[in-house]
């Protein structure tokens, strides 16, 4: 794959999904459209026709051994190199965070503050509870389970990246119970937390109760993980 640091790193995290996944086909899938990239300039990228790669995604073709892994590796990393290098970009940032990526789904500093109104536009939010104040400076996406039973205090802590004014999203959330207690042990609390995966009918009745006590924006979302990472990555 060449190179070392979290371009390397990657490369073969992606790799080893893939070889060792029970459907590397959708594994390849998932990760291909989590770089945003099309079956047909993949398939430019490393020279074959867009079918082999649908072929193989659809498992009609038999699984991928592990030179064509590396080939379609190599041309994942390099489109998105050519593109500006941003999903490299976000991996390198949970790393250096210190954090697996199946905890951390995406920490990001933006240039300047923004409001959150225009995030909880951007990713369909509905607010439940006013914080106490109404702009952010970044985002860390969390996976809820894995970041409560897995992290220390100060882990948690070094979720906010370079600032607490930011908004904390926890994915995989059934009615925010967990994710909000488990915030009070830490202090200070972010500007905003967004409970991914819910509707407010189906909220912890003391949510809101909680997020007006320590002063934060609460809010909730529903939209497709992936849409919303999408989204989140055009407000940097």
């Amino acid at each position: 794959m060449g190179g070392r640091g979290p371009k390397r790193e990657l490369a073969e995290k992606i790799a080893g999904e893939i070889t060792l996944s029970a459907d590397p086909g959708a594994t390849l899938r998932k990760w291909r459209t989590d770089f945003g990239i099309s079956q047909t300039d993949l398939a430019a990228e490393i020279d074959v026709s867009s079918s082999v790669i649908s072929d193989y995604e659809s498992g009609r073709r038999e699984s991928p051994g592990i030179g064509v892994v590396s080939r379609l590796v190599e041309g994942l990393l390099a489109i998105d190199e050519r593109r500006g290098g941003d999903r490299i970009r976000q991996y390198g940032r949970v790393l250096s965070a210190g954090f697996d990526s199946d905890v951390v789904h995406d920490l990001r500093e933006y240039a300047t503050s923004i409001p959150l109104t225009r995030l909880y536009d951007a990713i369909d939010a509905t607010e439940i509870a006013t914080g106490a104040t109404d702009r952010i400076s970044g985002h860390t996406v969390i996976d809820s389970i894995e970041a409560i039973t897995r992290l220390s205090s100060e882990e948690f802590f070094r979720l906010y990246g370079q600032s607490t004014n930011r908004v904390l999203v926890f994915t995989g959330v059934t009615r925010g119970e967990s994710p909000l207690v488990a915030l009070r042990v830490v202090n200070p609390t972010p500007n905003a937390v967004i409970l991914h995966g819910i509707d407010e009918p189906d909220l912890w009745d003391h949510a809101a109760d909680l997020a007006r006590i320590d002063g934060y924006s609460l809010a909730v979302t529903t939209e497709p993980l992936d849409e919303m990472l999408d989204h989140l990555v055009t407000l940097e």
